[in-house]
């Protein structure tokens, strides 16, 4: 007798199905309220070298900023987004959002977001004087 392919011929044996992600799990993450992974950051600053030892609190508090950093910057980015009455955040809003917002445009000074343009901006020395 011939098999469906794909299943086990043995009666009783179970499929072994590969994992999707964590259902339940007490990660620190999930302890934290956090969505940013904080396993993932601990491991990154270990392997950084940023300091010789790492404590169990720095990679909680990094991910925490982190997450709040990139809510921030995708709640503006989308604001300006629908403003363009456009549906997708693409380079130019992300650069738009950041540079009109004061806080962020001080932090992400030095950056630079391929095509993401400028400030619209024309100097009021070039524009046309009225005539009196």
């Amino acid at each position: 007798m011939s098999t469906p392919k794909g299943k086990d011929s043995k009666k009783g044996a179970k499929a072994v199905v590969g994992k999707k992600g964590k259902s339940g799990g007490s990660g620190r993450s999930k302890k934290a309220g956090l969505t940013f992974p904080v396993g993932r950051t601990h491991s990154l600053l270990k392997s950084g070298r940023y300091a010789t030892r790492v404590g169990k609190g720095a990679p909680v508090y990094l991910a925490a900023v982190l997450e709040y950093l990139c809510a921030e910057m995708l709640e503006l980015a989308g604001n300006a987004c629908r403003d363009n009455h456009k549906k997708r955040i693409n380079p130019r809003f992300l650069t738009l959002a950041i540079r009109n917002d004061e806080e962020l445009n001080k932090l992400l000074s030095g950056v630079t977001i391929a095509a993401g343009g400028v400030l619209p901006n024309i100097q009021q020395v070039l524009l046309k004087k009225k005539a009196n």
